[in-house]
């Protein structure tokens, strides 16, 4: 390296226009040792500087599945993916971001007989509402594909038609138990409880002609990909439940394609079969890039392809690490570069869903609090790893206390005082004081701490970085006390150099929110009437221009809300949607009843043989070699014992702890799928298969008798 320049690396960014200068002066040679090394890194300089072309990212979101309205942890997806892509924008990459809708399937086929509509009407609705939805929340997707896009389809059956004559697909019988709500076929073995072991709904026996892809052919090839690129699949504990639970212990052939249905893209060489919805839907990521499989693909594919980042729930992990790789090594494709599974945000009582009453939309959030409160709250609540919550009461508490207080008020303060004392000008006397040079070592170290957040995909903390400066900023005007400066005429210049110094600040912290929060980022900056700093001038403190004047009308960023107002407003909202559906509380006590057939009477001595408890879990896990089972250590009494429960797709292992619950406890120990279970946790079902556990009304100690 040579001597005169030091380490742009240090830090993540090149270091302001004088090492530019220093670079250009030393020659190409020396700018091309800096600029390759760091190419990922290219976050505060102009590319255009260093006669480069951009860099691309090219980034994706799961598509959303076309059955019902998405609810805010649908949502959360496209506004994770959207800071990603507008940050990625602000380090300089050329950004391709592509989002869209799932419409194919079963399900789909359904829920529109249902609705006496077209499968195509139906899924036309719904993708427009989830648009309409996606445009709302002010995200800024260059692509949103729609799996019914008639270049996707043909796409499809060429791709289909490839891998057929490749040897990689074969026609067979898929025979066994049937779930109609998981599309899936099942053996006895795979059963739980002869339930689907899925979703825990009846199963029926059936058999059908089927397409199957070899996925054992491409297994190994995918093992030694994982271990050889351990970025490949984020977090880690994803990587190893893949590892652990599917390929280590051996794939099986997949089945690709239907004939019970008809809604789907039909196998044109066999049109009674139409594609399996994964292998549909999972292909939009190349289709919508312009991909062709005859060889003609567009040169936005060739520029934007392999992806770097698939953004995906948690709970289809396996199709984006397992089936989507295998898919493409089957088309000599590279594979994307990572894959992120991301948590769930939940409701505080669980899972959101219709059954349960507890569904959160964006626009009800956003008519109440507006978006970008509503941005802020789904990305600052969602932990890297484990499962956010949502609740109203903790949105009003973020409300008022971080985007009001914090940085409302910080705002407001400062302009206000700038008209107060200085007719809004703002001006740099020099006047410094030991205190100035910490607030000025937070603001400019928080780009550095963002950018290193951002880099491994941790959005949360990337905020909470920006609010540390915001808070920093609240310390320093206590510190300082503006108020009792403009009391003393001989200390104005003071006074000119801390209000200087706020403005300087919350103007680095306004162009960092950007990225997070796009509207309120420009109206911070509107109000001290300041430009947006770029990534790369944010080393250095003192741009903003002295003698600049905020505006005379400062502006509310977020107003205070009540909680028990907030509240009654959500329940005036769910009152009003229930009546316009014509749900009125006496219709509501004539919905339908459950009739379930009826089973053999009991004597009074059968009941007294069994034995009902109260139990709290204390712990909870994931059964590793099932897809429904959980395995929880309950108490009960003094005692704790280990049940296995077939709830996994109603109950993450973390709603679980904690709960009261209603529990058999002298059933005879059995082994589920390889796990000891010493009784049994009871549960409702409705009519769609969806249950809820049976707890107990009041506060109850665990141990107490269910009688």
């Amino acid at each position: 390296m040579p001597p005169s320049l030091g380490d742009p690396r240090e830090g993540g960014f090149f270091r302001g226009k004088q090492w530019m200068q220093d670079v250009r002066t030393a020659g190409t040679d020396t700018l091309m040792w800096y600029a390759v090394p760091v190419r990922n890194r290219l976050c505060g300089i102009k590319k255009e500087d260093l006669h480069m072309s951009k860099e691309k990212y090219y980034i994706t979101t799961a598509i959303a599945y076309t059955s019902g309205k998405p609810h805010i942890g649908n949502t959360y997806e496209i506004v994770l993916a959207d800071s990603i892509a507008r940050f990625k924008r602000e380090q300089g990459y050329d950004v391709f971001f592509q989002t869209g809708t799932d419409e194919h399937g079963q399900k789909i086929e359904l829920k529109a007989e249902e609705a006496g509509i077209t499968p195509k009407e139906f899924v036309d609705n719904v993708s427009s509402e989830i648009k309409r939805i996606w445009d709302l929340m002010n995200t800024s997707y260059d692509k949103f594909i729609r799996t019914t896009d008639e270049y996707h389809e043909k796409q499809v059956q060429k791709i289909f038609k490839k891998m057929y004559a490749k040897g990689d697909i074969y026609k067979g019988y898929y025979e066994g138990m049937y779930c109609t709500p998981c599309e899936s076929f099942f053996t006895e073995s795979q059963l739980v409880d002869g339930k689907c072991p899925d979703c825990g709904r009846e199963v029926q026996p059936a058999r059908e002609e089927a397409y199957f892809f070899k996925m054992s052919k491409y297994a190994q090839r995918l093992i030694d990909y994982i271990n050889e690129h351990p970025e490949f699949i984020q977090p880690v504990s994803r990587k190893n439940e893949m590892m652990n639970n599917f390929l280590l212990p051996g794939l099986q052939d997949l089945c690709v394609s239907r004939t019970s249905f008809k809604w789907g893209i039909p196998v044109d060489f066999d049109p009674k079969h139409v594609v399996y919805v994964w292998l549909d839907a999972l292909t939009n990521y190349i289709t919508g890039i312009g991909y062709d499989c005859d060889g003609e693909s567009s040169d936005l594919f060739k520029k934007n392809w392999p992806a770097d980042l698939h953004l995906i729930g948690k709970d289809i992990i396996r199709f984006h690490t397992i089936y989507w790789p295998i898919f493409l090594m089957a088309l000599d494709l590279p594979l994307p570069k990572q894959v992120f599974g991301h948590p769930w945000l939940l409701q505080g009582d669980g899972k959101m869903s219709k059954s349960k009453g507890n569904v959160i939309y964006a626009d009800d959030l956003v008519e109440l609090f507006g978006v970008d409160a509503v941005r802020y709250f789904v990305l600052h609540e969602m932990p890297f790893e484990n499962d956010g919550v949502i609740t109203w009461d903790l949105m009003v508490e973020r409300l008022n206390s971080d985007l009001a207080n914090t940085l409302g008020n910080l705002l407001n303060r400062t302009v206000s005082m700038s008209n107060k004392y200085f007719g809004g000008v703002v001006a740099d006397k020099g006047v410094s004081d030991t205190m100035d040079e910490d607030l000025k070592q937070v603001v400019l170290s928080t780009v550095d701490r963002v950018n290193a957040k951002m880099n491994d995909l941790r959005v949360a903390d990337a905020i909470s970085e920006i609010f540390v400066l915001f808070k920093r900023c609240n310390k320093y005007i206590d510190e300082t006390m503006p108020w009792a400066l403009a009391k003393d005429p001989e200390k104005q210049d003071r006074l000119a150099t801390v209000l200087y110094n706020l403005v300087e600040s919350i103007t680095i912290g306004g162009s960092l929110l950007c990225s997070f929060m796009p509207e309120t980022s420009e109206k911070i900056l509107a109000q001290l009437n300041a430009k947006k700093r770029e990534l790369s001038d944010m080393h250095t403190f003192g741009l903003y221009e002295s003698g600049n004047k905020v505006t005379d009308q400062p502006e509310i960023l977020f107003a205070r809300q009540d909680v028990k107002e907030v509240l009654e407003k959500v329940e005036a909202k769910k009152a009003a949607a229930k009546a316009a559906a014509g749900e009125t509380e006496e219709a509501k006590e004539e919905e339908p009843v459950i009739d379930i057939p009826k089973k053999e009477e009991i004597t009074f001595e059968d009941f007294e043989k069994m034995q009902f408890q109260v139990g709290e879990i204390i712990s909870c896990e994931a059964v590793k070699k099932s897809k429904k089972l959980l395995c929880s250590q309950v108490k009960i009494g003094s005692e704790v014992k280990q049940i296995v429960s077939g709830i996994k797709a109603h109950y993450s292992p973390e709603e679980m702890v904690g709960k009261k619950v209603m529990v058999l406890v002298n059933l005879k120990p059995a082994k589920l799928a390889g796990v000891l279970s010493e009784g049994m946790i009871l549960c409702a079902e409705d009519e769609n298969g969806e249950l809820a556990l049976m707890v107990p009304e009041k506060k109850m100690p665990a141990g107490a008798e269910v009688c």
